[in-house]
């Protein structure tokens, strides 16, 4: 049992880190016309409004819809929906698909994730309670876990990883600013909203190179990990947004093409500025990560690092 809850563990956890890094650059200030856009906007202040706008919503409702390819390390289709807040970064979604049925038989269906203070908490179900001395939900808290190892190297790669937890729609958007071939595709219809149609794509170096939340990084470190990145076979991120008349974002997709098959994920927001509250369970009902992968098998600092490791591989 305990296999299982470590696989899907893994699946899980490597899925979370992967949909919110996959767009975590940072930037959003207003670079002036780019190309032509609809009405009297430029495409540039088009997406430099939703941008402002988005970050003073601070919370909205999202539904997310993740492939990737099935010989990918956790993957499969992976379904994400709940409330997410921003500065700070509040999170309850609950996460489902076939990437969390690597952990076998008694993988649970659904997976709720909590994120609050800076420390993520996920329920890994009933099964994974038999094994765990009736605790059902694992905690992530990346900054303690690094703090505790003592080990610098370490304490950036979680810090990272945090970041890249914590990125926010409106950093997501931030990204299409940075592209320099941005482009206005035309209006469409979106769940029956009127949208305008935006498209931007960059390169592996651009995103490496806009991407904040790899500052934490060496510059051993970030070389090794775009190394890594262009040894999957992967080149491009291609972004595209759609944005109602009220200068909100209803929807924004990312596809990464790689050795192994295209990554996509899909993001559909509503209700923005709706009240989220993370309920995180007690410490008597949670078992910690980094405390089960040393009970599982590896000394403190193998395991530490292998945790570590997990955050850098997944967030590109």
């Amino acid at each position: 049992m305990t296999v299982s809850v470590r696989r899907v563990v893994g699946a899980a956890a490597v899925t979370a880190l992967l949909c919110s890094a996959v767009a975590a650059c940072g930037g959003g200030d207003d670079k002036g016309d780019k190309a032509s856009g609809s009405g009297s906007q430029s495409v540039a202040q088009a997406v430099t409004a939703a941008y402002k706008k988005t970050s003073a919503a601070k919370s909205a409702k999202v539904e997310m819809t993740m492939k990737t390819p099935t010989a990918a390390q956790g993957g499969g289709d992976m379904k994400m929906s709940g409330t997410l807040g921003w500065d700070p970064t509040v999170m309850d979604m609950t996460m489902s698909g076939s990437a969390l049925s690597a952990g076998g038989p008694d993988a649970p269906k659904n997976v709720r994730m909590l994120m609050q203070d800076n420390v993520m908490y996920m329920d890994m179900g009933a099964n994974a309670a038999k094994s765990m001395d009736g605790k059902r939900w694992m905690k992530m808290d990346l900054a303690a876990m690094a703090k505790k190892s003592g080990d610098e190297k370490m304490a950036r790669q979680m810090t990272g990883s945090l970041d890249s937890m914590n990125q926010d729609p409106a950093q997501q958007i931030a990204v299409l600013l940075d592209s320099p071939n941005l482009k206005h595709l035309g209006s469409a219809t979106v769940d029956g909203a009127e949208t305008e149609h935006y498209k931007g794509k960059l390169t592996v170096d651009e995103m490496m190179a806009k991407n904040d939340s790899l500052k934490v990084l060496s510059k051993s470190d970030r070389d090794q990990l775009l190394k890594n990145v262009k040894k999957a076979g992967i080149k491009t991120y291609d972004t595209e947004l759609w944005i109602n008349k009220d200068d909100l974002p209803v929807r924004l997709d990312v596809t990464m093409d790689s050795s192994q098959g295209a990554i996509q994920m899909s993001e559909k927001f509503s209700d923005y500025g709706a009240a989220v509250k993370a309920d995180v369970p007690p410490a008597s009902q949670t078992f910690d990560m980094m405390q089960m992968l040393k009970e599982l098998g590896g000394a403190s600092s193998g395991a530490g690092s292998s945790a570590g490791s997990s955050g850098l591989d997944s967030g590109v």
